[in-house]
């Protein structure tokens, strides 16, 4: 494509600009005009930009899902036996990522139950509509409404509380998912649930209804509950991290991940303090370039034949992927992993062997002998390390000492993902075999190493590890799907003006589950935009699919109605993050599954008000009225 530009014998530097990104412009094609721009435009600078009637035109939107679903239910026992669901959703005129969106969707439509039988397929058809592409929730925001609504609808039938039907049906840990695999960890839908139907908005709704209707005559007030189990991560996730320490504790970070408004630049770095007691002093993010992790790569992690993999894998240097892109909520888990694994070895080959060496200094074995030290006992307590008693050390002792002692003073990791982690096992000088959660590593070494040991750090002043043995999740883990979950209910409290048709949110409140919780504003951040998105998609944002769509030229901001501060109760709205189970607990991705909940939790409330179901969103005023006349 290059040939006949005047890159054809250069190297292209590309610099990427940060921005809030997510599905709306992943692999949007948008780009791509701009580089082609670039590259044929005899040297001059290029720039385009939209304005947003273009934008409207041009921007990837979310699928319009059409579904069917069956849902069977013991009547004795309140026992699902079935579901059943039918999917059918609109790509546009592009691929984007339409077939995944779909799948995805599909196999989120069980929502947090458990089904002994289940029957789900999608079809995803392109069409001359405006380009959908992979917005937030990615195809399970649409299918788990509908299965929230489906069991409020459920309950009603069966004169059953709508909360204790879902605790007749939750899925619980160890439990299969819709695909056959067991979901990693601990699930805590009954514990979200109890805490749900514990809640005053829940527990006093009937009371608080009657109350209401009487004093507000043309008003009726409703209170709806719904909720979901998102899954994170893409099956194929990988990511790289180096971190490495100068003689004077100075402490520096390289990370292929890019914050598209996730806080992923705040977040790596709170990880690496937890782990070793300080934020990095310098970071650099985006990094493309990795001298120091030199591995090849097919990039072919979903459609590769065990047998070849198995081979290709016999190479040290190859890994399934180098490295994924910034979605499906992986920035704490998955990108997170290979920033915790980095610290974590930066801890067990640097800085705990030069405690150690300090600790054990002086006559007799210093004050180490007397008492039985272990890594497992190693903590940082006001970025000092210590162990079993022993004198707590900073930053700048321990990096000081693994230089003089020619120890490990950087690490550099790779991590990949295929619904489990890839495992290797190292020789690392000085330190003996270790087993990793990665299936590479570099180690660079101190000031006074040996001259053989630096003269193995060819990989720009770093020793690239050839691994002993690789342990990859076989390539029919695919077949899971998922295998992690975040969890998230949702209580609205909602009036409907039967006059006007118009849907008040009064209230609501979330409880989520999110592991260990990096930086709590940015949990509380997220929760409260994806609230917001959800309220949007319930009640207010719609779009004509074909000529009179967007594909036409005339839509903006004036015509398509987004949520403002009064629609989403501002001032009322509240939320509960369940703590851990233990400090061990990592990070789960939690931006996707914010915003689902509501959706379905509104539909339940309308319901609950004025005693209509609708089985299509947005819930507008003139459809209350037509259900209403």
């Amino acid at each position: 494509m290059l040939s006949k530009s005047q890159f054809a014998l250069k190297a292209l530097d590309l610099s990427i600009g940060y921005t809030v990104g997510y599905g709306t412009k992943d692999h949007s094609i948008f780009p791509y005009y701009a580089v082609l721009a670039g590259l044929y435009g005899d040297g001059r600078p290029v720039r385009l930009a939209n304005d947003r009637f273009e934008q409207f035109q041009m921007g990837l939107k979310r699928h319009a899902f059409w579904m069917e679903n069956t849902l069977v239910v013991d009547r004795s026992t309140h026992a699902f036996r079935i579901m059943k669901g039918s999917y059918r959703t609109d790509a546009g005129g592009r691929r984007n990522f339409s077939p995944d969106v779909g799948n995805v969707g599909a196999s989120a439509s069980q929502s947090i139950y458990y089904l002994p039988k289940s029957d789900f397929s999608v079809e995803v058809r392109a069409s001359r509509a405006v380009d959908a592409g992979s917005t937030r929730g990615y195809g399970t925001l649409q299918t788990m409404a509908a299965t929230e609504m489906m069991v409020d609808e459920a309950a009603e039938l069966l004169g059953i509380d709508p909360i204790e039907l879902r605790l007749k049906n939750a899925f619980k840990t160890g439990m299969k998912n819709s695909q056959g695999a067991i979901p990693g960890g601990a699930l805590r839908t009954e514990e979200i649930l109890e805490r749900a139907r514990a809640h005053p908005l829940w527990k006093d709704r009937a009371a608080k209804k009657t109350e209401f209707d009487t004093a507000n005559p043309g008003n009726h007030y409703g209170v709806g509950f719904a909720q979901v189990q998102k899954d994170y991560g893409t099956g194929a996730d990988a990511a790289v991290t180096t971190l490495s320490l100068d003689p004077s504790g100075r402490l520096a970070m390289r990370h292929n991940g890019n914050d598209i408004g996730t806080g992923l630049t705040t977040s790596q770095a709170v990880m690496v303090a937890d782990i070793i007691g300080r934020v990095p002093d310098e970071c650099a993010f985006g990094v493309v370039d990795w001298p120091e992790m030199p591995l090849v790569s097919t990039e072919e992690p979903y459609t590769t034949p065990q047998d070849k993999e198995d081979a290709l894998a016999q190479n040290p240097r190859w890994t399934p992927s180098f490295v994924s892109p910034m979605s499906a909520s992986n920035s704490a888990y998955f990108v997170g992993h290979a920033t915790r694994t980095a610290a974590r070895a930066l801890l067990r080959l640097s800085l705990w062997p030069a405690a150690v060496a300090l600790w054990s200094s002086g006559p007799g074995g210093g004050q180490a002998r007397p008492l039985a030290i272990d890594i497992a006992d190693a903590r940082v307590v006001d970025g000092r390390l210590t162990a079993g008693g022993m004198e707590p050390l900073g930053l700048e002792q321990l990096a000081a000492a693994a230089h003089k002692l020619g120890l490990v003073t950087g690490v550099s990791v790779h991590v990949f993902n295929r619904w489990q982690w890839a495992e290797a096992v190292f020789d690392v000088p000085n330190v003996g075999t270790v087993r990793l959660p990665a299936d590479a590593l570099s180690a660079c070494y101190g000031q006074g190493a040996p001259a053989e040991l630096k003269a193995l750090m060819t990989s720009d002043g770093f020793h690239f590890l050839d691994r002993r043995e690789v342990f990859y999740p076989p390539v029919q883990r695919l077949n899971a799907a998922v295998t992690y979950y975040t969890g998230m209910a949702t209580i609205a409290e909602i009036a409907v003006d039967t006059a006007s048709g118009e849907v008040k949110l009064l209230s609501h409140h979330s409880i989520l589950e999110c592991g260990t919780q990096v930086v709590p504003e940015l949990v509380s951040g997220q929760i409260q935009g994806g609230l917001a998105m959800g309220v949007g998609h319930a009640l207010l944002e719609e779009l004509p699919l074909y000529e009179d769509g967007p594909g036409d030229g005339t839509w903006n901001w004036n015509r398509y109605r987004l949520p403002h501060a009064t629609d989403v109760a501002v001032w009322t709205q509240t939320s509960e993050v369940l703590p851990p189970l233990s400090e061990t607990d990592p990070p789960k991705g939690m931006a996707e599954v914010v915003m689902i909940a509501i959706v379905p939790a509104i539909a339940n409330a309308v319901n609950h008000a004025i005693g209509r179901r609708f089985y299509q969103t947005p819930i507008t005023s003139e459809k209350i009225l037509e259900a209403l006349s």
